[in-house]
């Protein structure tokens, strides 16, 4: 159970940290894109380093999170 919390506190920090590089590095970024995700799409334009690192974050986080869902316990050895 530590191993699990250990993980998902490393995950998010980094993830925090990601963001936070994200959301300094894309301050004067020129070249915008609009999101067109079906019905609702997006009036603003947004940066392209912005959603390349944004999709770059929540793969992190996805990712870290599938780890503690599937790290298995020290408990349950069956050799």
């Amino acid at each position: 159970m530590t191993k699990k919390i250990l993980i998902s506190i490393i995950t998010l920090s980094n993830s925090a940290l990601l963001t936070l590089m994200l959301a300094l590095g894309s301050q004067n970024l020129s070249d915008t894109h609009k999101i067109n995700l079906g019905v609702y799409t997006t009036k603003e334009a947004y940066p392209t380093g912005f959603l390349i690192g944004t999709f770059t974050i929540l793969g992190s986080i996805s990712g870290g999170l599938t780890t503690i869902f599937f790290h298995q316990s020290s408990k349950s050895n069956f050799s």
